[in-house]
């Protein structure tokens, strides 16, 4: 009876070593995917809900996957679980593989999509937002030639060969098919040092010792210091009759910021990277204002081309990223 317990214990510890060093299922894999929901949400009932089952069945299948993988996943406290060190490092390497596969898809998809596509945009959101952007578009689509033009003007789509156009108005164009990209918001930004030099954190009523900077052509041809007005009235203050230095375009008023010039009405999505590295700051804390105008992307039909319609979802999800 002995040697026969001995001989079970024997067996059992044999199929649990080749159980816990036999390569992955097709099984496994199926729950894997709810793992990486699991471990993304940090919950069981949100997991549920993307997967559209009920949570017993996400802990069921966790459960499962821990007793055939040999280890647990999950720490389980009373309405909360974590990641053990184990499930951290399975969870690192199951993102590395689903964003290779992801990009695999997309090259494989999209292989066949190649050829120029002319891109019209405001210069200053190209030089602020599209610009430092665009390598990664080129990364996904390497077969698609990609030709920036910038301008103040309302481009004549066909005269030159123009695919899209990238607008910041709150006139978007009747003849032509626009799509929303992203909201905006101003806000007056200058250098730490000219801040300091005119005793400006949160004292608005210290513009009046300013030079104010700005964009001539903010959403008309002819914008002169509307931005500034727009944000004073908004704030209750007279702006009237300041000393000012206007330019034909956002990014230079903006410059002029960095250089000590003045204080510039800056664009929350153009500057905000500006003011994490500290080149610039907000001295007017909680006084950003939402403008009527909106940046969006133009088209002369609404059926585009297969190049256009990447490069649409593309800024899209670029603006997408840049709202969180």
């Amino acid at each position: 009876m002995l040697t026969s317990q001995i001989e079970n214990s024997v067996m059992y510890s044999q199929q649990d070593v080749f159980s816990r060093n036999r390569l992955l299922s097709c099984y496994q894999l199926a729950k894997l995917h709810t793992f990486e929901v699991v471990a993304r949400h940090q919950s069981f009932s949100l997991a549920a809900e993307e997967l559209c089952v009920s949570p017993s069945a996400v802990s069921h299948r966790i459960t499962a996957l821990e007793s055939e993988l040999g280890f647990k996943l999950f720490a389980r406290f009373h309405r909360r679980i974590e990641l053990t060190e184990d499930g951290k490092r399975l969870f690192s390497k199951l993102k590395d593989s689903l964003k290779s596969l992801n990009q695999e898809v997309f090259e494989i998809k999209n292989q066949e999509v190649s050829g120029k596509l002319t891109i019209y945009s405001r210069p200053s959101i190209a030089q602020c937002w599209l610009v430092p952007k665009i390598a990664d578009f080129s990364r996904l689509y390497p077969a698609i030639a990609i030709n920036i033009l910038t301008g103040n003007e309302n481009v004549n789509f066909n005269s030159f060969h123009i695919d899209l156009a990238i607008y910041y108005d709150n006139h978007p164009r009747s003849k032509l098919f626009c799509q929303h990209l992203m909201d905006e918001t101003i806000m007056p930004v200058c250098s730490p040092e000219y801040a300091a030099e005119h005793d400006l954190i949160d004292k608005p009523e210290h513009l009046s010792r300013c030079t104010l900077l700005h964009d001539n052509q903010a959403w008309e041809y002819d914008s002169d210091c509307d931005e500034w007005k727009y944000w004073a009235e908004t704030q209750g203050l007279n702006i009237e009759d300041k000393r000012s230095i206007g330019f034909d375009r956002s990014d230079l008023a903006v410059i002029a910021a960095m250089n000590h010039a003045g204080i510039a009405m800056g664009r929350g999505q153009l500057v905000s990277k500006r003011i994490v590295r500290g080149e610039l700051i907000a001295p007017f804390a909680g006084q950003q204002v939402n403008c009527e105008q909106t940046y969006y992307v133009a088209s002369h039909d609404k059926e585009l081309n297969p190049k256009a319609k990447l490069f649409v979802a593309w800024l899209k999800q670029q603006a997408k990223h840049n709202n969180h």
